[in-house]
């Protein structure tokens, strides 16, 4: 029987643009010193992306919310000390940084440092694994999404100018795919601003700020689409789909400001384990929205790699509704019966907090409906 570990990748955003720079963070193994992602056995009685945020903790000291759904898994030899070498396959969690520890329990057997997706493909050895480092980001999508077929005629031909006047006489096409970028870039930051909410740190109160001015910005990139919507003469995609899709990623945001609110107004300080791991979900979820904007700009060019995404989504939000009920039972039986205003507290956040993942899904179903009408 295959041996099985857990592992995370914890990864951070240098640059909340579209197209921003993602670095994740790899340790040096103990024996070899090759890198390697944390890893580990994972302890009875502890849930398999609980373990994983324990080992990066342990070994690479950083803290953050860890999404329960795995990104996947890849396989090693392990040799052992019989000298046996055998197989482990072992599942991958991805961890958002909130938090680099100065000081962490095996800073003095192992290095730890932040690569950017390309450099760390090439450093580890398991190639299942720098297959899931590369696509974790797919820059090389967001790249392509920037390349047009038009683009490429004019580069060869020497077109561009008559192009360009020609262009000049068209109606306006509007700004979209530009707004749709920045509008999940404002999404991904809220919740990430909203995961340190629910971080139980001592600036509780400035995280909580943050998430109501994304939001605010969020809304304003919202009036925008919707105005551009009506004064544009030809768009990209059907004018409903355009509104379904930003109303969507609104909803998702607007959730995240009533999941602060709701907080704030309570004044809770202490959150259960479902709640935060409802919150590694929401940055998943988000991050997964912000890498498929950019791709919608061909989207029959990617229409494989969108699918990928909204799948992985709308898996995140079946394990979502999991994890909320559980939460739900476990603290009306703690506090069902003698605390009945913090069980109806906890209600809401939970409602909350599985709103904005269903928003997400909502996104992706959207996604998936331009891609049918248009790949």
């Amino acid at each position: 029987m295959l041996i099985r570990q857990i592992a995370a990748l914890p990864y951070r955003s240098i640059d909340p643009l579209p197209g921003g720079v993602v670095q994740v963070m790899l340790v040096t193994s103990r024996g070899t010193k090759r890198w390697v992602i944390p890893k580990g056995n994972q302890p009875a009685g502890l849930a398999p992306h609980a373990a994983a945020g324990m080992e990066a903790e342990e070994e690479a000291g950083v803290c953050g919310p860890v999404c329960p759904t795995p990104l996947g898994s890849f396989r090693y030899r392990k040799r052992r000390g019989s000298g046996a070498s055998l197989m482990v396959d072992v599942d991958v969690f991805p961890l958002a940084v909130t938090r680099e520890m100065p000081t962490w329990k095996e800073q003095h057997e192992r290095e730890r440092r932040w690569f950017t997706l390309a450099e760390a493909a090439e450093a580890v050895d398991e190639p299942d694994l720098r297959a899931m480092i590369r696509s974790f980001s797919a820059s090389g999508f967001r790249a392509a999404a920037k390349r047009t077929a038009i683009s490429n005629v004019m580069r060869h031909t020497g077109v561009a100018s008559m192009f360009g006047w020609f262009q000049r006489l068209l109606p306006r096409t509007g700004n979209f795919f530009d707004l749709f970028e920045a509008h999940s870039q404002t999404v991904l930051a809220a919740a990430n601003a909203l995961a340190r909410v629910l971080d139980e740190g001592s600036a509780q109160a400035e995280h909580i700020r943050e998430v109501i001015e994304r939001e605010q910005d969020a809304d304003n990139i919202t009036r925008d689409v919707l105005l551009d919507v009506r004064k544009t003469f030809l768009t990209p995609f059907d004018r409903g789909a355009i509104t379904s899709l930003i109303g969507a990623l609104d909803d998702a945001v607007d959730e995240m400001h009533a999941a602060a609110n709701a907080i704030s107004i309570y004044e809770v300080r202490s959150f259960a384990p479902e709640m935060r791991d409802l919150a590694g979900i929401v940055i998943d979820a988000a991050r997964l929205t912000a890498e498929a904007m950019p791709l919608l700009r061909e989207v029959a060019r990617n229409g494989g790699r969108l699918h990928e995404l909204t799948e992985r989504v709308v898996r995140l939000e079946g394990q979502a509704d999991e994890i909320q009920a559980a939460g739900l039972k476990k603290s009306f039986l703690q506090h069902g019966a003698a605390d009945s205003m913090r069980f109806t507290v906890e209600r809401e956040i939970y409602k909350h907090l599985e709103s904005v993942v269903n928003a997400f899904e909502d996104v992706a179903n959207e996604i998936d409906g331009i891609v049918i009408d248009h790949a």
